[in-house]
C-alpha cells in the first residue's frame, strides 16, 4: 500500500499482545495484522467467506463515509487502515465481530472518483466487487452499464426539499412549493427534480440546477427551496452552520411518491453468476449488519467519524451528525426494515412500480433504457434471507 496509509488501532494493545505472544518487532501494519488475527474469533462455516468471495471484497461507495452506509462499517473489523491516496478504508470483513476470512475495502465516491456514477466506476475498475447505487441510478444504469441490486441498505431515500419556515410558514410539502414561483435549487445530475415536474408537483421554471452543496445560497436567500438529505442538512444547518444556526423545514421525497430503495448493494450484471457463491453467504451478513446498525449504531458511527477525520479532503463529519443521522434514519423508517420485519429484502411489486414510473422520465432525459426492462432484471431477492430482521 502507499506511503500515506494511516493505521487505526490501539497501539498499546498491539504492544501488549506482541509482548504476550513473544513476537518479534514489526511495522505498525504488521502489528495490526497480528492484533486482528489473534483477537478475532473465526466466523461460523455459514459465514466464512474465504474460498467463496474475493480475498478482498471491494465496495464502491456513492459518497464519503457517512451513517447511511452504517451497515458496511458494522462489517469493518478492528485494526482497519485508512488510505488517503485511494480514499478508502480496509480491514477484516467481520460478521457479528467474527473473522470471515476475507478483507473489506470501502472506497469513497463522489469527488473521490470525479463525480462519476458508481456503476460507471464498477465497469472501469474490475477490482470492485460491489457498489452502492440508489434506485433511480440502478434503472438508469440498465442502458449501458447494467447492475443487479442484491440488497438495500435503505428502504427509502433520505432525499428532501428543504426551506426556511420563517419565510414560508404555509409550506408543508413539495406540492405547496409548486403552487408558488419560488426557485428550487438542485444539482443538475439528479433525476428527482424532473420526476417532480413530470408529476405536476413543481414547474420546470422553478428549477435552478446550480446547487453545489454549499449553504451560502440558502443562507443568503432564505426565500428559495433547496435539495438536501433528512439525515444531514437539518442537523448541520441548525448546529454546524453559524451563519444560519436555526431549524429548517423539509419534505421527504418519498412522501411525494419518489419511493425508491436507496444505497442498494449491487453487482455488475455480468458478474452475478461468478459471484453467486459469494453473494449467497455475503448478502445475509450485510442484512444482519443492517439489523445490528438499526439496533445499536454507536460503534459503526464511531468508525465512520474516525475514518473521515483522517482524510483532510473529506468534509468534516461529527459525532453529533452521525448520531442524529442514525436516529433520523430509524425514526423516519428509512433504514431497510420491511413491514414483515425483514431487513434488506425487496418488495418486488414496489420496484416494479419504480421501474414503470421512472423509466419514462429517464428516457425523456436521453437514457436508452431497454423497452423490455423488468424489475427482475435489476433487483433480486435470490441471495437475501427474509428471516433476518428486527422483530
Amino acid at each position: 500500500m502507499n506511503s500515506k496509509r494511516t493505521t487505526v488501532g490501539t497501539a498499546s494493545i498491539a504492544l501488549a499482545l506482541l509482548a504476550a505472544f513473544g513476537l518479534s518487532a514489526c511495522s505498525s501494519s504488521d502489528a495490526d495484522t497480528a492484533v486482528a488475527s489473534e483477537a478475532l474469533e473465526p466466523a461460523a462455516d455459514a459465514q466464512t467467506l474465504a474460498g467463496a468471495c474475493p480475498e478482498n471484497v471491494v465496495v464502491q461507495l456513492q459518497w464519503q463515509p457517512q451513517s447511511d452506509m452504517g451497515a458496511l462499517f458494522e462489517m469493518l473489523g478492528p485494526g482497519y487502515t485508512v488510505d488517503t491516496d485511494d480514499k478508502s478504508v480496509s480491514g477484516t470483513l467481520v460478521a457479528g465481530g467474527k473473522d470471515t476470512g476475507v478483507d473489506l475495502t470501502l472506497r469513497a465516491g463522489g469527488p473521490a472518483i470525479g463525480f462519476q456514477s458508481v456503476s460507471s466506476q464498477m465497469y472501469v475498475d474490475d477490482s470492485i466487487t460491489l457498489g452502492l447505487i440508489h434506485g433511480d441510478q440502478v434503472i438508469a444504469a440498465s442502458a449501458s452499464q447494467p447492475v443487479m441490486a442484491v440488497t438495500p441498505l435503505l428502504k427509502y431515500s433520505p432525499a428532501i426539499v428543504m426551506w426556511d419556515p420563517a419565510s414560508h410558514p404555509d409550506w408543508k410539502s413539495v406540492a405547496d412549493i409548486g403552487k408558488t414561483d419560488a426557485s428550487v435549487v438542485v444539482s443538475k445530475e439528479q433525476l428527482f427534480p424532473q420526476w417532480l415536474v413530470a408529476k405536476g408537483l413543481l414547474k420546470q421554471s422553478q428549477l435552478d440546477t446550480s446547487y453545489d452543496g454549499a449553504p451560502s445560497r440558502f443562507v443568503g436567500d432564505p426565500t428559495i427551496a433547496q435539495q438536501g438529505f433528512a439525515n444531514s442538512e437539518p442537523y448541520t444547518y441548525e448546529n454546524e452552520t453559524p451563519a444560519w444556526d436555526k431549524p429548517v423545514s423539509f419534505d421527504l421525497l418519498k412522501d411525494s411518491g419518489f419511493d425508491i430503495y436507496a444505497s442498494n448493494v449491487s453487482v455488475r450484471a455480468d458478474k452475478v453468476e461468478s459471484l453467486s457463491s459469494c453473494l449467497t453467504k455475503l448478502v445475509p451478513i450485510i442484512q444482519q449488519a443492517s439489523a445490528d446498525y438499526i439496533t445499536d449504531p454507536a460503534a459503526a458511527n464511531s468508525a465512520i467519524v474516525d475514518v473521515v477525520s483522517q482524510d483532510i479532503s473529506f468534509s468534516p463529519y461529527t459525532e453529533g451528525e452521525a448520531a442524529f443521522s442514525a436516529q433520523m434514519l430509524k425514526d423516519e423508517g428509512l433504514i431497510a426494515n420491511e413491514a414483515d420485519g425483514s431487513v434488506g429484502t425487496y418488495d418486488m411489486a414496489r420496484v416494479t412500480r419504480n421501474v414503470a414510473d421512472l423509466t419514462p422520465v429517464l428516457v425523456a432525459g436521453g437514457a436508452a433504457i431497454p423497452d423490455s426492462l423488468t424489475a427482475e432484471q435489476i433487483y433480486t431477492n435470490k441471495f437475501t434471507n427474509p428471516s433476518i430482521g428486527i422483530r
